[in-house]
């Protein structure tokens, strides 16, 4: 549409695209998204049960430090902060400068998930703890005109959803997505791998009425988000609020980059005129 923000925020996965648009490195992260495939997503988290999450997050630093790199915020092309979460005191850190590797790492850590990040004496976690649609932080960095991308408006109860649309299509016995975390515990390498089978099975829910491990911290992340963004939106809102409808999409469905990326074409579409009329 011809409309280019002086100003970009953003909390946990917004933080990454964000820091990829200051950095103009958008397109090449798009290209690079649009490409994945489940086994090469299997490849970039190093699994393990020692750091405070499932996923260490080595990996995933030096991913961005490859399609972003490890630049100071300050010295970036345009203005540009990341929201993470201080697991001991409860309150939001905003990243305005320093690292940018550090702050889209911080701002990313989902708990339970990945590993927390430390910083200057201080545990991060997810920004989306806090400030899932940081509209807060863009005005306090001088914005006049915030346009939020909400990515929480229809996400709770869609891993529950999802399970039962996929149990109902199972040919077998098996528990939904056995062959992905089949693939996930190999990397563990442990001596309980011939178990893996019980082990899923605890994971992802025993039955169709039985919620697994990772369906309830899921779940438990998109109730806490969608409540927060609902309480923080109305308190201080955005001058025009996106929203694509996301459901369909899984916490780590990182394959399905392409799907999203279109529904968000679709949304910014629709409100094409309103857009429009409060930017110019």
């Amino acid at each position: 549409m011809g409309i280019e923000p002086d100003i970009v925020a953003g909390s946990s996965i917004g933080a990454l695209i964000g820091a990829a648009y200051a950095s103009d490195q958008l397109d090449e992260l798009e290209r690079w998204c649009r490409s994945l495939n489940r086994k090469e997503i299997i490849g970039y988290l190093d699994f393990g049960f020692l750091g405070g999450g499932l996923i260490q997050g080595e990996r995933l630093s030096n991913l961005v430090r490859d399609k972003i790199g490890d630049h100071e915020i300050e010295s970036l092309s345009k203005a540009f902060a990341a929201v993470a979460t201080d697991l001991k005191t409860g309150q939001e850190v905003w990243f305005r400068d320093g690292p940018i590797l550090k702050s889209v790492r911080a701002s990313m850590a989902i708990p339970g998930l990945f590993s927390p990040v430390q910083f200057e004496g201080q545990w991060l976690v997810d920004g989306g703890l806090t400030n899932p649609v940081p509209v807060s932080l863009c005005r306090a960095m001088g914005a006049e005109v915030v346009i939020a991308v909400n990515l929480n408006s229809d996400i709770v109860g869609k891993h529950s959803r999802q399970k039962t649309d996929k149990r109902e299509k199972a040919t077998d016995s098996e528990p939904v997505g056995l062959e992905f975390f089949g693939s996930v515990l190999t990397s563990f390498k442990l001596g309980f791998y011939e178990n893996k089978k019980s082990l899923l099975s605890k994971l992802l829910g025993e039955n169709a009425e039985s919620p697994g491990v990772f369906e309830v911290m899921a779940s438990s992340i998109n109730i806490m988000q969608d409540r927060i963004t609902r309480a923080r939106m109305a308190g201080d809102p955005p001058d025009i609020n996106l929203s694509p409808r996301l459901s369909k999409i899984g916490l780590l469905e990182f394959d399905k980059a392409g799907e999203a990326i279109e529904e968000g074409i679709e949304c910014a579409r629709s409100m094409r005129s309103r857009i429009e009329d409060v930017v110019r």
